[in-house]
């Protein structure tokens, strides 16, 4: 079994402005990598950013807290070593 060594972080919310400043306060929180949004439908849309379990996390309290502040949270989760599989449904980082 192949473990990826970073965590995956997920917030979902309801529209794109929360999306958008629960991205932003990740990426100032924490030394993560936002990996991708998805619009997943009825107007929710999820967030994932990667790196270290301990940067995940504080990324993931810190966006989850900004998408709160604007009424838009709607869940938030952490991997802490996903599975290589989970690449194949996962969007393709960017170099």
């Amino acid at each position: 079994m192949e473990i990826y060594g970073n965590a995956l972080g997920l917030i979902e919310t309801k529209g794109l402005v929360g999306s958008i400043e629960a991205a932003d306060a990740m990426a100032k929180a924490a030394n993560v990598r936002l990996v991708g949004k998805e619009n997943v439908g009825g107007g929710y849309v999820t967030v994932m950013v990667r790196g270290d379990v301990g940067a995940v996390k504080a990324a993931t309290d810190a966006g989850a807290a900004a998408a709160r502040r604007v009424g838009e949270l709607v869940s938030v989760h952490v991997i802490p070593r996903p599975h290589n599989e989970l690449d194949k449904i996962l969007p393709a980082e960017e170099s």
